[in-house]
Order: structure tokens, then C-alpha cells, then sequence
């Protein structure tokens, strides 16, 4: 859904008067001086952090698409960074996206898949989810004979609440055709092994 950047600012004037409130109710004063502008900017940071409800992830890959040349091996882009919100406390997760799709007739430019993974991430979301939304929009858009998806991630709201477990990652999964072949899951997966 493409909002207008009136709509953006209408909806920035109301989070403000939220987060004024939200501030005076956890115990502060919202008219202190190093709080005075805090609505405004924490309604900033949550619409840039939100912004992937605003954008079009299969029109990303489609704005790339090219005959795959006859080029039938897997494509894989690895360690991409990410930042997310979750959405039962609204608090960051953070890691690393692992793509790789087998081309059929179509590829995309590479920079796309990054840019698809920040969409579904500038959401709040759940990692099995954003996992498998990245698998399927990959899948719907291009029709490659297979994609896999890995994410790795550590959750704030287990690290600095909760069971407070501050070196725990979260791994996920998700793949379609050529990858529900355990050679070819595992080949993918050697391909993303950290060797630091």
C-alpha cells in the first residue's frame, strides 16, 4: 500500500501525540527538555522501521528480471543484514538472511533479493514468517525450480527480557522444489557455513 507523503504526515502527527502519552504514562515528563522532541523522532524511526508495508516486494523482483540465459545452478546471496521488529513486543531482531533460488527462465538482479529481505524485515514481524514470505514471493514471482531461505537471528526480547538469554540465535527455514533434495539443502548449506 503506497501512502501519499501527506498521509505520512498525518499519521507521523498522530503516532506523536501516542508516544507523548505513552511517555507521560511510564512515569516521565514529556515536556522535559531531552524529551520534547522524542514523540516526533520515535514516530520517524517507526514509520522507516514499518516502511515495508508501503512497498511492493514481487514488483522489486520484477523490476529485474532477465532471461536466465540457460544458466541452471544455483544463484545464492549470503549474510544479508537485517533489522526487524517483533510483533508481540515490539522489540529489534537482527541477523542474517541466506538466499538461493535455482533459475528456470527467469533470474533477477542480485541486489533485488537483499532488497526484498528488507521489505518483509521493515515490518513487525515473526522470523518463521518473514522466512516464508521471502521463499514465497521468490517462488511466485520468478517460478525458479527451486528457492531456499535461511535466517538466522537474535531476539531482544529474549536477550534484555523474558529468559534474558543473551547469546541465543534463532535459526529458520523454509525451500521449495530442486531444494526438498537433502543433496541439494545440503549443498546450500555448505555454501552458507560461516568459516570465521
Amino acid at each position: 500500500m503506497k501512502e501519499s507523503s501527506e498521509e505520512q504526515l498525518a499519521a507521523r502527527e498522530e503516532l506523536k501525540v501516542h508516544y507523548e502519552s505513552i511517555i507521560n504514562l511510564l512515569g516521565e515528563d514529556s515536556s522535559r527538555e531531552g524529551l520534547i522532541r522524542t514523540p516526533e523522532r520515535v514516530a520517524k524511526a517507526m514509520q522507516f522501521l514499518t516502511k515495508g508495508y508501503r512497498e511492493d516486494p514481487e514488483a522489486i523482483l520484477r523490476s529485474a528480471m532477465f532471461a536466465e540465459e540457460g544458466y541452471k545452478q544455483m544463484v545464492i546471496v549470503k549474510d544479508i543484514d537485517f533489522f526487524s521488529l517483533c510483533e508481540h513486543h515490539m522489540l529489534p531482531f537482527f541477523g542474517k538472511a541466506h538466499i538461493a533460488y535455482i533459475p528456470n527462465k527467469y533470474i533477477t538482479g542480485l541486489s533485488k533479493l537483499p532488497r526484498i529481505v528488507d521489505i518483509f524485515a521493515r515490518r513487525l514481524q515473526i522470523q518463521e514468517r518473514m522466512t516464508l514470505q521471502i521463499k514465497d514471493c521468490i517462488q511466485q514471482t520468478l517460478n525458479p525450480l527451486g528457492v531456499m531461505v535461511v535466517i538466522e537471528a537474535q531476539h531482544m526480547c529474549m536477550q534484555m527480557r523474558g529468559v534474558e538469554k543473551q547469546n541465543s540465535l534463532t535459526t529458520t527455514s523454509d525451500f521449495t522444489g530442486f531444494f526438498q533434495q537433502a543433496k541439494t539443502r545440503e549443498e546450500f548449506m555448505n555454501l552458507i557455513k560461516h568459516t570465521r
